[in-house]
Protein backbone atom coordinates (compact mmCIF):
# COMPACT_ATOMS: atom_id res chain seq x y z
CA UNK A 1 0.00 0.00 0.00
CA UNK A 2 1.07 3.66 -0.69
CA UNK A 3 2.70 5.13 2.52
CA UNK A 4 -0.30 6.78 4.14
CA UNK A 5 2.06 9.34 6.22
CA UNK A 6 3.79 10.32 2.73
CA UNK A 7 0.56 11.24 1.30
CA UNK A 8 -0.53 13.17 4.66
CA UNK A 9 2.54 15.56 4.41
CA UNK A 10 1.69 16.24 0.50
CA UNK A 11 -2.15 17.24 1.97
CA UNK A 12 -0.18 18.94 4.97
CA UNK A 13 1.78 20.86 2.60
CA UNK A 14 -1.60 22.37 0.32
CA UNK A 15 -3.64 23.03 3.39
CA UNK A 16 -5.27 26.13 3.82
CA UNK A 17 -3.13 26.25 7.49
CA UNK A 18 0.35 25.79 5.93
CA UNK A 19 -0.61 28.16 3.53
CA UNK A 20 -1.70 30.81 5.62
CA UNK A 21 1.08 29.64 8.04
CA UNK A 22 3.51 30.48 5.56
CA UNK A 23 2.34 33.79 5.44
CA UNK A 24 2.59 34.35 8.78
CA UNK A 25 6.03 33.53 8.40
CA UNK A 26 6.44 36.25 5.82
CA UNK A 27 4.71 38.89 7.87
CA UNK A 28 6.62 38.04 11.25
CA UNK A 29 9.75 38.07 8.92
CA UNK A 30 9.35 41.53 7.90
CA UNK A 31 7.94 42.84 11.10
CA UNK A 32 11.44 41.40 12.91
CA UNK A 33 13.58 43.50 10.21
CA UNK A 34 11.68 46.71 10.56
CA UNK A 35 11.73 46.15 14.27
CA UNK A 36 15.62 45.81 13.65
CA UNK A 37 15.41 49.29 11.86
CA UNK A 38 13.58 50.85 15.26
CA UNK A 39 10.41 51.23 13.11
CA UNK A 40 8.38 48.76 15.19
CA UNK A 41 8.69 49.67 18.90
CA UNK A 42 10.01 46.72 20.98
CA UNK A 43 6.83 46.43 22.73
CA UNK A 44 4.66 46.37 19.77
CA UNK A 45 7.34 43.73 18.72
CA UNK A 46 6.64 41.32 21.58
CA UNK A 47 3.00 41.83 21.35
CA UNK A 48 3.72 40.92 17.31
CA UNK A 49 5.03 37.71 18.47
CA UNK A 50 3.07 36.59 21.70
CA UNK A 51 -0.43 36.79 20.11
CA UNK A 52 0.21 36.69 16.34
CA UNK A 53 -1.72 33.84 14.87
CA UNK A 54 -4.93 32.59 12.87
CA UNK A 55 -7.91 30.81 12.63
CA UNK A 56 -8.88 29.29 9.38
CA UNK A 57 -12.99 30.00 9.53
CA UNK A 58 -12.30 34.01 10.66
CA UNK A 59 -10.20 34.39 7.97
CA UNK A 60 -12.99 32.88 5.45
CA UNK A 61 -15.65 34.89 7.28
CA UNK A 62 -13.99 37.66 6.68
CA UNK A 63 -13.17 37.49 2.91
CA UNK A 64 -16.64 36.60 2.15
CA UNK A 65 -17.04 40.30 2.73
CA UNK A 66 -13.55 41.82 1.77
CA UNK A 67 -13.06 39.22 -0.97
CA UNK A 68 -9.95 39.68 -0.57
CA UNK A 69 -7.43 37.17 0.49
CA UNK A 70 -4.39 38.73 1.91
CA UNK A 71 -6.75 41.85 3.81
CA UNK A 72 -8.58 38.83 4.94
CA UNK A 73 -6.00 37.50 6.59
CA UNK A 74 -3.91 40.62 7.84
CA UNK A 75 -7.21 41.43 9.53
CA UNK A 76 -7.48 38.20 11.00
CA UNK A 77 -4.21 38.51 12.58
CA UNK A 78 -4.81 42.00 13.43
CA UNK A 79 -7.43 41.33 15.50
CA UNK A 80 -5.82 38.70 17.41
CA UNK A 81 -2.79 40.99 18.22
CA UNK A 82 -5.40 44.41 18.87
CA UNK A 83 -3.13 47.75 18.56
CA UNK A 84 0.03 46.56 18.01
CA UNK A 85 -1.68 44.97 14.92
CA UNK A 86 -1.31 47.85 13.17
CA UNK A 87 2.41 46.91 12.32
CA UNK A 88 1.50 43.56 10.40
CA UNK A 89 1.68 44.21 6.36
CA UNK A 90 4.08 47.03 6.63
CA UNK A 91 5.10 48.76 3.62
CA UNK A 92 4.01 45.42 1.74
CA UNK A 93 2.09 44.88 -1.14
CA UNK A 94 0.22 41.41 -1.21
CA UNK A 95 2.18 39.76 -3.67
CA UNK A 96 5.04 40.21 -1.13
CA UNK A 97 3.78 37.84 0.83
CA UNK A 98 1.78 35.39 -1.36
CA UNK A 99 4.44 34.72 -3.67
CA UNK A 100 6.98 34.62 -1.04
CA UNK A 101 5.40 32.29 1.26
CA UNK A 102 4.74 30.04 -2.26
CA UNK A 103 8.31 30.05 -2.78
CA UNK A 104 8.17 28.03 0.32
CA UNK A 105 5.59 25.88 -0.55
CA UNK A 106 6.63 25.02 -3.25
CA UNK A 107 10.20 23.98 -1.54
CA UNK A 108 8.77 22.11 1.19
CA UNK A 109 7.06 20.15 -1.71
CA UNK A 110 9.55 19.98 -3.82
CA UNK A 111 11.70 18.34 -1.48
CA UNK A 112 8.82 15.59 -0.83
CA UNK A 113 8.23 14.63 -4.79
CA UNK A 114 12.16 14.32 -5.03
CA UNK A 115 12.46 12.40 -1.40
CA UNK A 116 9.87 9.92 -2.94
CA UNK A 117 11.65 9.91 -6.94
CA UNK A 118 14.80 8.67 -4.66
CA UNK A 119 13.02 6.04 -3.20
CA UNK A 120 11.59 4.72 -6.98
CA UNK A 121 15.15 4.66 -8.24
CA UNK A 122 16.54 2.57 -5.42
CA UNK A 123 13.32 0.05 -6.65
CA UNK A 124 13.71 0.48 -9.92
CA UNK A 125 17.32 -0.25 -9.49
CA UNK A 126 17.17 -3.45 -7.17
CA UNK A 127 14.57 -4.98 -9.88
CA UNK A 128 16.92 -3.78 -12.30
CA UNK A 129 20.13 -5.51 -10.12
CA UNK A 130 18.29 -8.80 -9.89
CA UNK A 131 17.39 -9.32 -13.54
CA UNK A 132 20.69 -8.02 -15.07
CA UNK A 133 21.71 -10.84 -16.81
CA UNK A 134 17.99 -12.39 -17.96
CA UNK A 135 17.96 -12.27 -21.36
CA UNK A 136 15.15 -10.46 -23.23
CA UNK A 137 13.99 -9.47 -26.75
CA UNK A 138 14.75 -6.18 -27.77
CA UNK A 139 12.13 -4.00 -29.40
CA UNK A 140 12.03 -1.17 -31.52
CA UNK A 141 8.55 -0.23 -33.17
CA UNK A 142 6.87 -3.16 -31.08
CA UNK A 143 9.16 -5.16 -33.44
CA UNK A 144 12.26 -8.02 -32.27
CA UNK A 145 15.45 -6.32 -32.56
CA UNK A 146 18.27 -7.71 -31.06
CA UNK A 147 18.55 -9.43 -27.75
CA UNK A 148 18.63 -7.43 -24.42
CA UNK A 149 18.16 -8.03 -20.54
CA UNK A 150 15.36 -7.78 -18.49
CA UNK A 151 17.48 -5.48 -16.26
CA UNK A 152 19.05 -3.37 -18.71
CA UNK A 153 15.87 -2.55 -19.73
CA UNK A 154 14.70 -0.92 -16.29
CA UNK A 155 18.30 0.35 -16.04
CA UNK A 156 17.57 2.79 -18.44
CA UNK A 157 14.75 4.30 -16.37
CA UNK A 158 16.69 4.34 -13.47
CA UNK A 159 19.18 6.29 -15.10
CA UNK A 160 15.89 8.65 -16.44
CA UNK A 161 14.92 8.76 -12.59
CA UNK A 162 18.20 10.26 -11.70
CA UNK A 163 18.06 12.86 -14.24
CA UNK A 164 14.33 13.59 -13.26
CA UNK A 165 16.34 14.27 -9.49
CA UNK A 166 19.04 16.34 -10.80
CA UNK A 167 16.48 18.44 -12.86
CA UNK A 168 14.14 18.61 -9.87
CA UNK A 169 17.04 19.85 -7.53
CA UNK A 170 18.30 22.28 -9.68
CA UNK A 171 14.79 23.87 -10.05
CA UNK A 172 14.06 23.38 -6.32
CA UNK A 173 16.84 26.03 -5.59
CA UNK A 174 15.77 28.09 -8.75
CA UNK A 175 12.53 28.46 -7.01
CA UNK A 176 13.71 29.44 -3.45
CA UNK A 177 13.36 33.58 -4.01
CA UNK A 178 12.01 36.30 -1.79
CA UNK A 179 10.59 39.42 -3.16
CA UNK A 180 9.71 41.90 -0.94
CA UNK A 181 9.72 44.67 -3.27
CA UNK A 182 6.48 46.43 -3.18
CA UNK A 183 3.93 47.56 -5.27
CA UNK A 184 5.49 47.51 -8.77
CA UNK A 185 9.03 46.38 -7.34
CA UNK A 186 10.51 49.58 -6.70
CA UNK A 187 10.81 49.06 -3.13
CA UNK A 188 9.12 52.90 -2.57
CA UNK A 189 7.67 51.60 1.13
CA UNK A 190 9.75 48.74 2.28
CA UNK A 191 13.42 49.51 1.48
CA UNK A 192 15.88 46.82 -0.06
CA UNK A 193 17.83 45.68 3.01
CA UNK A 194 14.50 44.39 4.49
CA UNK A 195 14.07 42.56 2.05
CA UNK A 196 17.95 40.96 2.08
CA UNK A 197 17.18 40.13 5.76
CA UNK A 198 13.92 38.65 5.25
CA UNK A 199 15.30 36.51 2.60
CA UNK A 200 17.83 35.38 5.47
CA UNK A 201 15.87 34.64 8.02
CA UNK A 202 13.21 32.61 5.55
CA UNK A 203 16.13 30.84 3.92
CA UNK A 204 15.60 32.12 0.51
CA UNK A 205 17.84 34.29 -1.96
CA UNK A 206 16.70 37.73 -2.73
CA UNK A 207 15.20 38.07 -6.48
CA UNK A 208 17.19 40.48 -8.09
CA UNK A 209 14.61 41.99 -9.80
CA UNK A 210 11.17 41.73 -9.47
CA UNK A 211 8.02 43.65 -10.32
CA UNK A 212 4.94 43.17 -8.61
CA UNK A 213 5.16 39.53 -8.54
CA UNK A 214 8.05 36.92 -8.73
CA UNK A 215 8.63 36.32 -12.77
CA UNK A 216 6.47 33.19 -13.67
CA UNK A 217 9.17 31.69 -15.93
CA UNK A 218 10.50 30.16 -12.71
CA UNK A 219 7.05 28.62 -12.10
CA UNK A 220 6.71 27.49 -15.38
CA UNK A 221 10.22 25.46 -15.49
CA UNK A 222 8.97 23.58 -12.39
CA UNK A 223 6.01 22.85 -13.90
CA UNK A 224 7.39 21.57 -16.88
CA UNK A 225 9.78 19.58 -14.84
CA UNK A 226 6.99 18.05 -13.15
CA UNK A 227 5.82 17.28 -16.37
CA UNK A 228 8.96 15.59 -17.53
CA UNK A 229 9.41 13.42 -14.87
CA UNK A 230 5.85 12.60 -14.81
CA UNK A 231 6.22 11.47 -19.07
CA UNK A 232 9.22 9.43 -17.41
CA UNK A 233 6.96 7.55 -15.42
CA UNK A 234 4.42 7.37 -18.22
CA UNK A 235 7.41 5.85 -20.42
CA UNK A 236 8.01 2.90 -17.70
CA UNK A 237 4.29 2.58 -17.45
CA UNK A 238 3.32 1.90 -21.26
CA UNK A 239 6.84 -0.54 -20.79
CA UNK A 240 4.82 -2.46 -18.11
CA UNK A 241 1.22 -2.00 -20.33
CA UNK A 242 3.04 -3.40 -23.24
CA UNK A 243 4.63 -6.75 -21.11
CA UNK A 244 1.43 -7.51 -20.08
CA UNK A 245 -0.49 -7.98 -23.10
CA UNK A 246 -1.69 -11.45 -23.49
CA UNK A 247 -0.16 -12.16 -26.51
CA UNK A 248 3.46 -10.80 -24.15
CA UNK A 249 2.88 -11.85 -20.85
CA UNK A 250 6.68 -11.41 -20.22
CA UNK A 251 5.28 -9.32 -16.84
CA UNK A 252 2.11 -8.62 -14.97
CA UNK A 253 1.40 -5.82 -11.73
CA UNK A 254 0.72 -6.92 -8.46
CA UNK A 255 -2.59 -8.15 -8.18
CA UNK A 256 -3.91 -8.87 -4.67
CA UNK A 257 -5.62 -11.19 -2.81
CA UNK A 258 -9.64 -10.45 -3.69
CA UNK A 259 -9.04 -7.72 -6.52
CA UNK A 260 -11.34 -7.86 -9.56
CA UNK A 261 -10.06 -7.23 -12.79
CA UNK A 262 -14.05 -6.53 -14.85
CA UNK A 263 -17.37 -6.93 -13.85
CA UNK A 264 -18.22 -8.96 -16.56
CA UNK A 265 -15.10 -11.24 -17.16
CA UNK A 266 -13.68 -12.78 -14.02
CA UNK A 267 -10.21 -13.63 -15.63
CA UNK A 268 -9.38 -10.00 -16.00
CA UNK A 269 -5.88 -9.08 -14.81
CA UNK A 270 -5.97 -5.28 -16.03
CA UNK A 271 -2.58 -2.96 -15.57
CA UNK A 272 -5.30 -0.58 -13.91
CA UNK A 273 -1.66 0.94 -11.76
CA UNK A 274 -0.01 1.23 -14.71
CA UNK A 275 -2.80 2.85 -16.92
CA UNK A 276 -3.72 5.54 -14.01
CA UNK A 277 -0.25 6.68 -13.98
CA UNK A 278 -0.31 7.28 -17.85
CA UNK A 279 -3.95 9.28 -17.40
CA UNK A 280 -2.15 11.50 -14.61
CA UNK A 281 0.90 12.19 -16.74
CA UNK A 282 -1.73 13.62 -19.21
CA UNK A 283 -3.16 15.82 -16.85
CA UNK A 284 0.53 17.17 -15.82
CA UNK A 285 1.41 18.00 -19.16
CA UNK A 286 -1.51 20.03 -19.12
CA UNK A 287 -0.46 21.83 -16.34
CA UNK A 288 2.63 22.08 -18.13
CA UNK A 289 1.02 23.97 -20.82
CA UNK A 290 -1.18 26.08 -18.17
CA UNK A 291 1.93 27.38 -16.50
CA UNK A 292 3.99 28.71 -19.36
CA UNK A 293 0.64 30.85 -20.58
CA UNK A 294 0.90 32.68 -16.97
CA UNK A 295 4.49 33.81 -18.03
CA UNK A 296 3.11 36.47 -20.00
CA UNK A 297 0.94 38.71 -17.48
CA UNK A 298 0.46 42.86 -18.75
CA UNK A 299 2.76 45.24 -17.56
CA UNK A 300 3.67 44.79 -13.68
CA UNK A 301 1.95 42.26 -13.34
CA UNK A 302 -1.93 41.07 -13.91
CA UNK A 303 -4.06 38.21 -11.86
CA UNK A 304 -4.55 35.61 -14.95
CA UNK A 305 -2.13 33.58 -12.97
CA UNK A 306 -3.38 33.28 -9.62
CA UNK A 307 -6.53 31.91 -9.82
CA UNK A 308 -4.88 28.87 -12.47
CA UNK A 309 -1.74 28.38 -9.62
CA UNK A 310 -4.34 27.90 -7.21
CA UNK A 311 -5.57 24.28 -8.70
CA UNK A 312 -2.30 23.24 -10.74
CA UNK A 313 -0.11 23.70 -8.12
CA UNK A 314 -1.32 22.12 -5.25
CA UNK A 315 -3.23 19.32 -7.64
CA UNK A 316 0.44 18.96 -9.45
CA UNK A 317 2.22 17.74 -6.45
CA UNK A 318 -0.25 15.53 -5.39
CA UNK A 319 -0.45 14.15 -8.68
CA UNK A 320 2.87 13.49 -8.61
CA UNK A 321 3.86 12.03 -5.13
CA UNK A 322 1.32 10.05 -6.04
CA UNK A 323 2.28 8.40 -9.47
CA UNK A 324 5.69 8.29 -8.16
CA UNK A 325 4.33 5.71 -5.14
CA UNK A 326 1.89 4.01 -7.29
CA UNK A 327 5.26 3.07 -9.85
CA UNK A 328 7.13 2.58 -6.40
CA UNK A 329 4.38 -0.12 -5.49
CA UNK A 330 4.26 -1.70 -8.81
CA UNK A 331 7.96 -1.95 -9.47
CA UNK A 332 8.21 -3.33 -5.72
CA UNK A 333 5.30 -6.19 -6.63
CA UNK A 334 6.28 -6.45 -10.31
CA UNK A 335 5.95 -10.14 -10.98
CA UNK A 336 8.41 -10.99 -13.79
CA UNK A 337 7.93 -13.96 -15.87
CA UNK A 338 11.29 -15.29 -16.71
CA UNK A 339 10.59 -18.40 -18.18
CA UNK A 340 7.96 -16.46 -21.09
CA UNK A 341 10.95 -14.19 -21.51
CA UNK A 342 12.71 -16.93 -22.86
CA UNK A 343 10.16 -18.39 -24.89
CA UNK A 344 9.45 -15.32 -26.33
CA UNK A 345 13.15 -14.39 -27.14
CA UNK A 346 12.76 -17.81 -29.10
CA UNK A 347 9.69 -17.07 -30.83
CA UNK A 348 11.13 -15.51 -34.17
CA UNK A 349 13.58 -18.56 -34.22
CA UNK A 350 16.74 -16.39 -34.21
CA UNK A 351 15.91 -13.46 -36.06
CA UNK A 352 17.33 -11.32 -33.14
CA UNK A 353 20.69 -12.21 -34.75
CA UNK A 354 19.96 -11.31 -38.25
CA UNK A 355 22.33 -8.10 -37.87
CA UNK A 356 25.49 -10.16 -36.66
CA UNK A 357 25.35 -12.80 -39.57
CA UNK A 358 24.86 -9.43 -41.94
CA UNK A 359 28.06 -8.48 -39.98
CA UNK A 360 30.02 -11.92 -40.33
CA UNK A 361 29.67 -11.92 -44.10
CA UNK A 362 30.59 -8.62 -44.48
CA UNK A 363 34.00 -9.70 -42.38
CA UNK A 364 34.29 -12.25 -44.31
CA UNK A 365 34.55 -10.22 -47.51
CA UNK A 366 31.05 -9.99 -49.15
CA UNK A 367 29.67 -6.86 -50.09
CA UNK A 368 26.84 -5.42 -47.53
CA UNK A 369 24.49 -5.16 -50.49
CA UNK A 370 24.88 -8.99 -51.18
CA UNK A 371 25.29 -9.98 -47.91
CA UNK A 372 22.31 -8.02 -46.89
CA UNK A 373 20.35 -9.59 -49.51
CA UNK A 374 21.35 -13.19 -48.97
CA UNK A 375 20.23 -12.36 -44.81
CA UNK A 376 17.13 -10.47 -45.54
CA UNK A 377 16.03 -13.56 -48.32
CA UNK A 378 16.22 -16.21 -45.32
CA UNK A 379 14.74 -13.83 -42.46
CA UNK A 380 11.76 -13.52 -44.87
CA UNK A 381 11.09 -17.06 -45.42
CA UNK A 382 11.88 -17.10 -41.60
CA UNK A 383 8.63 -14.54 -40.96
CA UNK A 384 7.14 -16.43 -42.91
CA UNK A 385 7.29 -19.80 -41.18
CA UNK A 386 6.75 -17.94 -37.55
CA UNK A 387 3.43 -16.65 -38.92
CA UNK A 388 2.16 -19.90 -40.54
CA UNK A 389 3.12 -21.61 -37.33
CA UNK A 390 5.61 -24.28 -39.45
CA UNK A 391 8.09 -24.84 -36.37
CA UNK A 392 10.23 -27.20 -38.82
CA UNK A 393 12.81 -24.13 -39.86
CA UNK A 394 15.06 -21.29 -38.29
CA UNK A 395 17.10 -18.67 -39.89
CA UNK A 396 20.07 -20.63 -38.78
CA UNK A 397 18.81 -23.54 -41.07
CA UNK A 398 17.56 -21.89 -43.78
CA UNK A 399 21.30 -19.82 -43.97
CA UNK A 400 22.84 -22.98 -43.72
CA UNK A 401 20.99 -24.49 -46.55
CA UNK A 402 21.08 -21.19 -48.47
CA UNK A 403 23.56 -22.04 -51.73
CA UNK A 404 24.74 -18.25 -51.33
CA UNK A 405 26.21 -19.30 -48.13
CA UNK A 406 28.45 -22.65 -48.76
CA UNK A 407 31.59 -20.75 -49.31
CA UNK A 408 30.92 -19.01 -46.36
CA UNK A 409 30.27 -21.76 -43.91
CA UNK A 410 33.21 -24.02 -45.22
CA UNK A 411 35.95 -21.31 -44.84
CA UNK A 412 34.75 -19.90 -42.03
CA UNK A 413 36.07 -21.01 -38.96
CA UNK A 414 33.81 -20.20 -36.81
CA UNK A 415 30.84 -21.93 -36.97
CA UNK A 416 27.36 -20.00 -38.28
CA UNK A 417 25.60 -21.49 -35.25
CA UNK A 418 27.97 -19.18 -32.90
CA UNK A 419 26.46 -16.06 -34.58
CA UNK A 420 23.28 -16.82 -32.57
CA UNK A 421 24.72 -16.81 -29.51
CA UNK A 422 22.65 -14.64 -27.19
CA UNK A 423 25.68 -14.03 -24.94
CA UNK A 424 27.19 -12.40 -27.40
CA UNK A 425 24.81 -9.28 -27.31
CA UNK A 426 25.17 -9.21 -23.26
CA UNK A 427 28.78 -9.48 -22.84
CA UNK A 428 29.24 -5.94 -21.69
CA UNK A 429 26.12 -5.57 -19.46
CA UNK A 430 28.11 -5.73 -16.05
CA UNK A 431 30.26 -2.69 -17.53
CA UNK A 432 26.96 -0.68 -18.26
CA UNK A 433 25.73 -1.35 -14.91
CA UNK A 434 29.51 -0.39 -13.30
CA UNK A 435 28.43 3.50 -14.45
CA UNK A 436 26.09 4.02 -11.82
CA UNK A 437 26.95 4.82 -8.41
CA UNK A 438 23.93 3.08 -6.70
CA UNK A 439 25.09 -0.16 -7.50
CA UNK A 440 28.98 0.47 -5.88
CA UNK A 441 27.85 -1.90 -2.83
CA UNK A 442 27.06 -4.77 -5.18
CA UNK A 443 29.38 -4.77 -7.20
CA UNK A 444 32.21 -4.23 -4.29
CA UNK A 445 30.64 -7.46 -2.83
CA UNK A 446 30.57 -9.18 -6.44
CA UNK A 447 34.18 -8.60 -7.07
Amino acid sequence: MIDRYRTDEMNRIWSDENRFAKWLDVELAVCRAWAEEGVIPAEDMAALEERSGFDVERIAEIESVTQHDVIAFVSAVAERVGPSGRFIHLGLTSSDVIDTAASLLLSEAMLVVIDAARGLRSSIAERAWEYRHTPAAGRSHGIHAEPTTFGLKLLGHVSEVERDIARLSQTLDDIKVCKISGAVGTYANCPPHIEEKVAAALGLRRDPVSTQIIQRDRHARLMTDLAIYGSGLERLAVEIRHLQRTEVMEVSEPFGKGQKGSSAMPHKKNPILSERVSGMARLLRGYASASLESVSLWHERDISHSSVERVIWPDAFHLTHYMTETMKRIIDGLVVNEPRIRKNLDITRGLLSSGRVLLALVEWGMSREEAYAIVQDNAMRCWDAVRAGDSSGSLLSMLESDPRMSSFIASNPVGLDEMFDIEFYLRYVDDIFRRFSIFDDKITRKG
